[in-house]
């Protein structure tokens, strides 16, 4: 019997730890440092989104307005897409749609999926498009950011991208 009690214990040490699913606050920041634009090989698909739900109904306010005002074009930096939502994260990958600026055929100049995992941690990846359009509203390129990276709660992480970057936070609601 004591054998079974020092083996149910050893199992709780080692089990890895699971966050219970929940409700979290994401936000996100893309920004462009000065310099050129870095096209991809290939402009952004016309089914970009790829399935990933909209973010209608459930944005909220930003909170990281301090940051975004530290990108400006004096320091040589130009925000992007600035975007604050709440999401249930679970270790069923979710994924969003996000986009700013005006439509043309089906394209946004920012568009892009934001997929998050969690189960003992909080594994996000970022893939967005930053489009340029002709006179007529024709996609002409794309600049493509796509990174992966682990989160922690209530603590900004940054990721660098060629002359992109992102800010990303989520917390517990």
């Amino acid at each position: 019997m004591r054998m079974f009690r020092h083996l149910a214990l050893l199992l709780a040490l080692f089990a890895p730890l699971a966050v219970a699913d929940g409700q979290y606050l994401i936000e996100l920041i893309i920004f462009r440092q000065a310099g050129e634009p870095v096209p991809a090989s290939q402009p952004a698909p016309d089914d970009w989104a790829g399935g990933a739900q909209s973010i209608a109904g459930t944005e909220r306010g930003t909170a990281l307005d301090g940051e975004a005002a530290k990108l400006s074009p004096n320091a040589g930096y130009e925000v992007l897409l600035h975007k604050a939502w709440a999401q249930n994260l679970s270790a069923v990958p979710s994924k969003v749609a996000l986009s700013s600026g005006d439509q043309h055929f089906g394209h946004f100049p920012v568009e892009g999926t934001v997929s998050l995992t969690q189960v003992r941690f909080t594994d996000a990846t970022v893939e967005f498009w930053i489009n340029q359009f002709d006179a007529d509203g024709l996609l002409t390129g794309s600049e493509r950011l796509k990174q992966s990276t682990r989160l922690k709660n209530g603590e900004l992480t940054y990721l660098d991208h060629s002359n992109l970057g992102v800010l990303i936070k989520i917390v517990p609601l």
